[in-house]
């Protein structure tokens, strides 16, 4: 009978795929810029967008924002790993950007709505897929309110929506609760779980 082969040093370990997801207002935008300033090796993907920026968004900074015009040509020419049109508008990841990160060797993190994580959960099984989600619906709704961004038929659609994305939560790998003023907690709880998951003896393999 063969033995297993003895093991020391570092495990054998491969880049991972992290999606940090949840619903509209949970916080993703700001978890995922923390991840940014603590996390400088790992490769942070920038969504595509076909919506107008809001006030204090950055082109190439929060999202790329292109026509609907130019999305519907990357969606034509299959250069998006994924793409949905969420309240009325286009989000997609570009595949070149991922490929890029994989090839020098870099975790990727990505910033998705459910309905983006859920299609990366059938393109690649072994991507690392972190629900978030608030202390309590009342934390949430406060929060959504705060952005004073929605008109009231938009937060009635945002309810709705986000009522059928916590019904799809058990696909996701990890829960991880991001309370108002406990946002350093929301990090390690992350970086914690990317840390276990490069422990893995049986470690992930994403193919694109």
């Amino acid at each position: 009978m063969n033995k297993p082969a003895m093991q020391f040093g570092t495990p054998p370990t491969n880049p991972l795929l992290i999606v940090i997801s949840g619903p509209s207002g949970i916080g993703k935008d700001a978890v995922v810029g923390l991840l940014r300033k603590t996390n400088p090796d790992t490769h942070f993907v920038i969504t595509m967008n076909s919506r107008p920026p809001r006030p204090e968004e950055v082109d190439g900074r929060d999202y790329f924002f292109v026509s609907r015009e130019t999305f519907e040509e990357m969606i034509e020419a299959d250069e998006l790993l994924e793409h949905a049109k969420v309240y009325s508008d286009y989000k997609g990841i570009p595949k070149s950007q991922v490929r890029e990160a994989f090839a020098s060797g870099k975790d990727v993190i990505m910033r998705l709505d459910v309905q983006g994580a859920m299609t990366i959960r059938e393109i690649c099984p072994d991507a690392i897929l972190i629900f978030l989600t608030a202390s309590s619906r009342e934390e949430w709704v406060n929060r959504l309110l705060e952005r004073r961004s929605e008109t009231p038929e938009e937060l009635e659609l945002r309810f709705t929506t986000a009522a059928q994305e916590y019904a799809v939560m058990d696909r996701f790998d990890y829960l991880v609760v991001n309370s108002d003023q406990h946002l350093d907690k929301t990090i390690e709880d992350i970086q914690a779980i990317i840390r276990a998951e490069h422990l893995r003896t049986t470690p992930r393999k994403v193919d694109l």
